[in-house]
């Protein structure tokens, strides 16, 4: 499959999407790396992409009801306008049962709009320079890192790893840090300026790597 520097493809398969899926991707594909991240993902897991990009609603909800994908990757706040677009305008787009979202904040609240409108969408966390960081799963209990990266969590502005907790209290929150030994574009303690906690014990799917608590807002 050749390199794929974003490692999507993790997160894309939790999230349910399988070889031979259309995915409509309405993450920008301009001047941005988003897009081709996740492109490059689904392409390793051998699913087939649409390349929507932003905007233009009413021709997305036109390619969506003529092409039937059956996944959607892009912004969870797009993903609720192309929803109540096509309700306005009676454009069927029934045939997205699943997505993985990302570049934003994703509530339960509109986890479960989704749900309540029969798709099953996932959040990831992702940025531009690192690719993927973590990804959420089914049993939706924090996000597992990915594989390729190591991830500390420190005190803002120190870089200091935050203390482990004493017993019976929760981990402390902190910037998460990212490194990633990329031979093309290696990046040491990448500050992210994003705040999460570790979350202890191992995912209820029998993935072994650490997790997180999610996005817990800006250390900056």
């Amino acid at each position: 499959a050749g390199k794929v520097y974003g490692r999507a493809a993790r997160a894309l398969y939790a999230a349910g999407l399988r070889s031979g899926d259309l995915v409509h991707n309405a993450f920008s594909y301009h001047m941005t790396p988003g897009a081709f991240i996740m492109e490059s993902g689904a392409h390793a897991i051998g699913c087939t992409v649409f390349p929507a990009g932003t905007g233009q609603t009413e021709q997305q909800l036109q390619a969506i009801a003529e092409l039937r994908p059956s996944a959607y990757t892009g912004t969870p706040s797009f993903l609720r306008i192309l929803v109540e677009k096509a309700q306005e305008a009676g454009a069927d787009i029934s045939s997205i049962r699943k997505g993985l979202v990302g570049g934003e904040a994703f509530p339960p609240s509109l986890r479960d709009w989704f749900a309540e409108r029969g798709m099953a969408i996932y959040q990831s966390y992702a940025t531009a320079d690192l690719g993927l960081i973590a990804y959420e799963t089914t049993p939706r209990e924090g996000l597992v890192l990915d594989e390729g990266v190591v991830v500390e969590i420190v005190r803002p502005g120190t870089g200091d790893p935050v203390p482990e907790p004493a017993a019976g209290q929760p981990p402390e929150v902190g910037e998460v840090v990212v490194t990633v030994l990329n031979p093309d574009y290696p990046l040491i303690r990448f500050g992210t300026g994003d705040l999460s906690a570790a979350l202890p014990g191992p995912c209820p799917t029998g993935r072994t790597a650490p997790r997180i608590q999610g996005w817990m807002g800006r250390a900056d």
